[in-house]
């Protein structure tokens, strides 16, 4: 009598997970990155960039799930689908534009902006507000640095930076996320997680999944998911209330669910932005469904 052969065990599903080393990003995969979660048969693995590195790095689709830009997943549609939470909107508020001194929307035009990358929402929505702007790319957490010390007219500013900017005498020129909202009446979309198109349709769910259950882990546990992230507040980590308002502007129930109205600010970013000659093709946004 014959032993029957054993099937060899399969092996896990590699999961990389790339997001920005950001508190609001950290908040939101606290539970999924620090085994909180049963993740059994996926092997995830955890990779911090920013978010100017990982849209270029999304070009080669190096990631399975990825942070990308709304601006990026506009050249990233054919690789990354739009997992249906995770998402980062400015309600009424997002990238601020600083300078030294007083200056109007006018007076920018023709002017050095120093902007976090070229593919980053913050870039696309300073376009669509003032599009005859001149721009140098600069790391996001040097902005305000340069326009501190005169190096570029003005600043798009992301993270941390929009809540300690005046610790440097400057002042905002225009809220992003305010004109957008006093414009359209919607949120202004400015990040998502992306998930690789090739993936298996029942890894991309489970994984859909697994996102949503992470982040309402953190909004439930709020106090301990906030002490994992504020390691990653840059100029805020003594500061647990600015570091809770901070996470708190960026991970809400927009994050949760885009809603119908998000799914509908997401769509008029990516119209607005084609038709303004500022993306490269017309693209209809695709929301995975779990």
């Amino acid at each position: 009598m014959t032993d029957t052969p054993t099937a060899p065990p399969s092996q896990p599903q590699e999961v990389r997970i790339a997001h920005s080393p950001d508190s609001d990003d950290a908040f939101m995969f606290y539970a999924l990155t620090q085994g909180l979660l049963d993740v059994s048969g996926l092997s995830i693995s955890h990779v911090l960039q920013d978010i100017e590195s990982l849209n270029q790095a999304a070009f080669e689709g190096r990631y399975e799930i990825t942070a990308l830009s709304f601006h990026g997943y506009a050249h990233l549609a054919s690789r990354y689908q739009i997992m249906p939470s995770g998402a980062s909107f400015g309600d009424g508020y997002g990238p601020l534009v600083v300078s030294r001194e007083t200056l109007t929307r006018e007076d920018l035009a023709g002017k050095t902006i120093a902007i976090p990358g070229q593919l980053t929402t913050a870039h696309l929505a300073l376009r669509l507000w003032q599009p005859e702007v001149l721009t140098t790319i600069v790391p996001f957490d040097r902005i305000l640095d340069v326009v501190a010390s005169g190096e570029a007219s003005a600043g798009v500013v992301i993270h941390e930076g929009q809540l300690t900017f005046q610790e440097q005498g400057l002042q905002a020129v225009v809220d992003l996320g305010a004109w957008w909202k006093g414009d359209t009446g919607l949120p202004l979309p400015l990040g998502c997680n992306g998930i690789k198109r090739e993936l298996p349709e029942d890894i991309k769910r489970r994984l859909c999944r697994l996102l949503t259950e992470s982040i309402e882990y953190g909004l439930d546990h709020r106090s301990e998911a906030l002490g994992y992230a504020i390691r990653y507040a840059r100029g805020l980590e003594d500061d647990l209330a600015r570091s809770d308002k901070f996470v708190g502007m960026y991970v809400n129930e927009w994050t949760r669910s885009y809603g119908e109205a998000g799914k509908k600010a997401v769509q008029l970013l990516l119209d607005r932005g084609f038709e303004s000659g500022l993306l490269p093709q017309h693209i209809t946004a695709e929301f995975i469904e779990a």
